[in-house]
């Protein structure tokens, strides 16, 4: 008799024998009704015994090489037969490769992502019949990278089969014209690569999509090349890491318009922030909590942060894999991210209060407006940005992102003016397009005098009323606490904004006293 794991697994989850996210209760859900009644005209078929081979091979052959267990075969949990099975065993009817191109897998930290990771690189490796197959173990950084290619040397190291067929070189592991290697974000070149496995590791370290790029590029010539992503939560927003998890989340809920079925994302987090306090949800975060990571030391984290409110933003993102601010932001992201958006028809014919933060050289100029509605309690928040090519220039050229500039530019959010520095005569034309296009009219605006210059002038020019803020610890304090109860309520309705966001996430707390 075949096994069917990934049934199996659903059939645990719905008996209650296994705690997942809701997001990966829905992927079972689909996918295991997909094998007996597939959509019509559906180009896959599920093969159960296909699927068990990569299962049997790890099992068999590849070796845990750390702790207590060093030597010792790797025994699959069922979550991650579940999720191999349907890796490998779900294919194309007209060429019997492979569907899926791509698994982002989401997981807290100490569930087994690295050492699962390493056997399926061997597993591509030697059984995809895919010659001169180049797999890759990429990151951000080169140590990071190391993690996992590390661990495929020490499981060839555990394991006479494996040592058998393959060679450790200098720089990779070679097997029959085939290598293992590790590569990362800051490599010299990525240029050239004819990748059939990658694996990218913590991912929520990267700010810009460009390592994921040219990895997915350079697989355009493969039959069936597959990307293995995996993370937890971090605290870098706004970046690659959110862009990939909300076009997940969308997937593993079948969204309209993310009907993807090359991607297999599997979410492991906790559905609500307050259950990090129930030992019955942690398992959601968790797959495999018990037997490989310790109940007991999850304990100790949790209990930790019970005392110390300054780790509970850690164990939240690492454990828990929700989306936190760090324990020196200003905002926690619960209170940050708002979602809501609401029709500019709303808005317009309005009254509202402006205000500009100009830039003195290369940072972020702010336009922004806020109105409020008669019996209405929220804040509604309108706002454009202006930052200079140059800037964006200089951080391409250093591979570090401060912000994802251009997405928000091609969105809509950034306008980008050559040279070095910003135009503020484009701040002034933003004022004047709400007007005549909504008419929406400030009442005054402020702004900070020490960086206005010439452009106080031409906003009188204008007819704006310029009302004069000097910035500092008297002006901000009470405003300030006063917005964080806005925004604890969310009262505060940004339109979604990403650059907002990020700001917000990158905002602060110094006290003087």
């Amino acid at each position: 008799m075949v096994h069917n794991f990934a049934k199996e697994y659903l059939d645990m989850i719905q008996a209650g024998d296994e705690i997942v996210s809701q997001k990966v209760k829905s992927v079972y859900e689909r996918e295991c009704a997909w094998m007996d009644n597939p959509p019509a005209d559906f180009p896959f078929y599920f093969d159960p015994e296909r699927g068990n081979r990569h299962i049997e091979f790890i099992e068999r052959f590849c070796k845990l090489s750390q702790g207590k267990f060093a030597g010792q075969n790797i025994k699959l949990e069922p979550f991650q037969k579940a999720k191999i099975q349907m890796v490998f065993g779900w294919v194309e009817k007209d060429t019997h490769f492979r569907r899926f191109r791509e698994v982002d897998d989401l997981r807290g930290r100490k569930c087994g992502k690295s050492t699962e990771t390493a056997a399926v690189e061997w597993d591509a490796a030697l059984n995809d019949n895919e010659m001169g197959a180049q797999i890759y173990c990429t990151a951000n950084k080169k140590d990071q990278a190391k993690i996992i290619f590390n661990e495929c040397v020490n499981m060839m190291k555990h394991s006479p089969a494996l040592k058998a067929v393959a060679k450790k070189r200098q720089s990779d592991i070679y097997i029959d014209l085939s290598y293992i290697m590790a590569l990362a974000a800051d490599s010299s070149t990525l240029d050239g690569l004819n990748t059939h496995f990658f694996s990218l590791d913590e991912f929520h370290e990267q700010r810009t999509s460009k390592l994921y790029d040219v990895m997915l590029q350079s697989q355009s010539s493969r039959d069936q090349p597959l990307a293995w992503l995996i993370s937890t939560n971090g605290f870098v927003r706004e970046g690659f890491f959110d862009d990939r998890y909300s076009y997940c989340e969308n997937v593993a809920v079948w969204n309209k318009g993310y009907e993807d079925y090359r991607l297999l994302p599997l979410i492991y987090e906790l559905d609500k922030r307050e259950e990090w306090e129930a030992p019955e949800c942690w398992g959601k975060a968790n797959p495999g909590l018990g037997k490989i990571k310790k109940i007991s030391t999850l304990s100790e984290n949790v209990a930790k942060a019970h005392r110390d409110r300054s780790f509970l933003p850690t164990l939240l993102t690492k454990d828990f894999n929700l989306k936190e601010n760090t324990t020196q932001s200003w905002l926690t992201a619960n209170d940050a991210i708002n979602k809501t958006v609401v029709d500019m028809e709303f808005l317009r014919n309005s009254y509202a209060i402006g205000g500009c933060d100009l830039s003195s050289t290369t940072d972020l100029t702010c336009a922004t407006l806020v109105i409020r509605k008669p019996g209405n309690p929220n804040f509604y928040v309108l706002q454009k940005y202006f930052i200079p090519e140059s800037k964006i220039k200089t951080q391409d050229n250093k591979n570090k992102q401060e912000g994802a500039y251009r997405k928000w530019k091609e969105d809509g959010w950034v306008q980008v003016n050559d040279g070095a520095t910003v135009d503020f005569h484009n701040v002034t034309e933003w004022f004047a397009y709400m007007v005549r296009e909504y008419n929406i009219r400030p009442l005054w605006i402020g702004y900070d005098a020490a960086l206005s210059g010439y452009w106080r002038e031409e906003m009188d020019s204008y007819g704006f009323d310029m009302e004069k803020i000097r910035q500092g610890p008297f002006t901000w304090t009470y405003p300030f606490k006063e917005l964080a109860g806005l925004f604890e309520e969310h009262r505060v309705i940004y339109q979604n904004n990403p650059v907002l966001l990020w700001c917000l996430f990158n905002t602060g707390v110094k006290c003087l006293n």
